[in-house]
């Protein structure tokens, strides 16, 4: 029987033991750690996007052997590199983490080296293939373990605002358009920002629910399956679906101001505003777009606003609540008097303080 090896974190310990590393290192290539990667990993690549390609046609071309000699020298010229312009500086107490794909030759080479200098390293067993099962099994269980309470309201209303509020009197929030970079429709995506991979959107989520008590519950925003281009995984969609819901109400001057506050940068990036109306052609068709043009040209933007609320929206979210929450039903409702900081505050309290949240 082998030995186990100390320098080893099993993977049903990553949970628990994440927070107590100094710093968690993905050596994986730049590209593979765009597409998603622990959270608060720094990457520290042993192969850079061009010479893990270089080994993997040599391996394929020529002979594993031939492979990994080249390998080697990359991977030794890379970790020098790494210590002399990353950790030299780093206390002999200092622990990292450290993965790769598998948990395999990338990170078990510079876990061997920093090990031999002194330092604690640990690698990740399964490295990201193994973090990524950690994430989509604790998502599962996130869905049977914690309770939702519901914000709803018609676009404008202001509950992503509420409910950031709400986490000021004590609520456990999970803001989904935050972590999904979008505010959910079809003007919803952040000014020069791009949304993560559906991966890094999972990852997130993981990384928000694993920070909350499930023995309490969890206030969100009614969201549709969908987030912009990312979704919502469906057994924790589920079972938000079935929260108690409390309804935000608001006045249709008040959502027209709140949404040209919030979406301030059409107002000046008029080609933007008009490109993203145009894909409501099919729905509306091209007469409709260009008397929306038209109204943007004329800088009438808060009766540009109203009609859209009235046309598309208002309709586009009752039709949501249909389809996502088919047995929708208000609990309560709370009136937001207006856009005010102090109308928001007072809503998220009333909330708080009606489905005791605190």
């Amino acid at each position: 029987m082998q030995p186990s090896n100390p320098h080893i974190l099993k993977r049903d310990q990553f949970s628990s033991a994440l927070d107590h590393f100094d710093l968690v290192i993905d050596v994986r290539s730049p590209a593979e750690f765009a597409l998603d990667h622990i959270p608060g990993a720094v990457n520290f690549p042993v192969l850079n996007n061009d010479e893990r390609a270089q080994v993997g046609t040599l391996y394929k071309q020529v002979s594993l052997f031939a492979a990994k000699k080249l390998g080697a020298a990359l991977v030794s010229r890379n970790i020098a590199n790494h210590l002399e312009n990353h950790l030299l500086e780093m206390p002999r107490e200092w622990r990292p983490l450290i993965y790769c794909w598998r948990g395999g030759e990338r990170s078990g080479a510079l876990t061997h080296i920093l090990n031999r200098i002194g330092w604690k390293a640990m690698q990740l067993e399964g490295g990201y293939q193994g973090f990524r099962r950690t994430v989509i099994d604790d998502l599962e269980d996130a869905a049977k373990k914690f309770n939702f309470q519901v914000i709803c309201g018609m676009t404008g209303s202001g509950k992503t605002r509420v409910l950031q509020e709400a986490k000021n009197y004590g609520a456990q929030i999970l803001d989904l358009e935050a972590l999904a970079i979008h505010r959910g429709s079809v003007l919803g995506n952040e000014p020069n920002i791009e949304q993560p991979t559906q991966k890094g959107f999972e990852t997130a989520l993981w990384n928000a629910l694993r920070k909350l008590d499930p023995t309490k519950p969890v206030l969100v925003e009614s969201e549709s399956k969908k987030v912009g281009g990312v979704h919502i995984p469906d057994a924790l969609m589920e079972k938000i679906r079935n929260g108690a819901c409390i309804e935000l109400r608001s006045s249709a001057s008040a959502r027209v101001s709140w949404l040209l506050h919030e979406y301030h940068h059409f107002l000046s990036d008029t080609a933007q505003f008009k490109n993203k109306l145009a894909l409501l052609t099919a729905h509306y068709g091209k007469v409709q777009i260009a008397k929306w043009y038209e109204t943007i040209d004329a800088g009438q933007f808060p009766e540009l606003v109203e009609e859209l609320l009235i046309k598309h929206y208002d309709p586009s979210y009752q039709s949501s609540i249909v389809r996502n929450f088919p047995q929708y039903r208000i609990d309560h409702f709370v009136q937001l008097e207006n856009d005010s900081d102090e109308a928001f505050a007072n809503a998220a309290k009333t909330i708080v303080n009606q489905l005791k949240l605190n």
